[in-house]
């Protein structure tokens, strides 16, 4: 193991981070045993408690399993975690990682014409307005990034249109990934948050309570983006 010496200003946390690292890497394997509280004290040169409550919150994760007076073994995580590894898979070690970059991609054109369906069926009070509101907003914007920031909050009213709370957690986790990359996507992402009619069409299907025209409008509007992105991980990929 690449384990190193952790900063005392939080302890159980850079230990969390480095196991978590350890498994996501697979230099520790699903199966594999952990060494013992006391080994890994002392590699990390710290605590026995600090190590006790990061493997607490590791096992939390889904990435191992302790056992009472057993060994700890790592859990295979595409089988057991949760939507919230979904950012540290994405980037890992500072690299994205395509495969999980296109499973994104492959979510969000899935979801989004599902989510904007169930908030036409269900048109809450006031979405309406706060979905026009959103429009007016990315109109008068001309920053590529801030674009995408207003087209981020127009979907954040959709979902909660939606009244979903499996959607809600899962485009706050598809967020949190695709947030960071908003710079080094506005270029790509023009073709999406540069067309404020395809979003009014979407808020307007949703209003008028016409869950198939929503359905299509989202996809119409989504789709275009997510092409030149697939296309854009698939020219990365040829090039490795």
């Amino acid at each position: 193991m690449a384990l190193q010496p952790v900063n005392r200003r939080s302890v159980p946390e850079d230990v969390f981070e480095q196991i978590v690292a350890e498994v996501l890497s697979g230099q520790m394997q699903p199966g594999e045993s952990l060494p013992s509280e006391r080994r890994l004290a002392e590699v990390l040169s710290v605590s026995r408690p600090a190590v006790r409550e990061a493997l607490k919150r590791v096992s939390a994760a889904g990435l191992v399993e302790v056992r009472q007076g057993d060994s700890t073994t790592v859990r295979d995580f595409r089988r057991h975690a949760g939507l919230d590894l979904l950012p540290r898979l994405l980037l890992r070690a500072g690299e994205l990682d395509l495969s999980v970059a296109r499973s994104i991609l492959e979510a969000r054109l899935h979801n989004g014409p599902r989510v904007a369906e169930l908030a036409a069926q269900r048109r809450q009070p006031d979405l309406a307005e706060l979905l026009d509101d959103a429009v007016r907003r990315l109109e008068a914007q001309d920053d590529p990034i801030e674009r995408q920031r207003c087209a981020l909050q127009f979907w954040d009213h959709v979902v909660d249109g939606a009244d979903s709370i499996v959607f809600r957690l899962m485009y706050n986790t598809l967020r949190a990934a695709y947030e960071p990359a908003l710079p080094a996507l506005a270029h790509v992402m023009q073709a999406e948050v540069g067309r404020p009619d395809a979003y009014r069409e979407v808020a307007e299907a949703i209003t008028a309570g016409d869950s198939d025209r929503a359905m299509h409008a989202a996809r119409e509007l989504l789709e275009p983006a997510t092409t030149a992105l697939a296309a854009a991980l698939d020219s990365l990929e040829d090039q490795k």
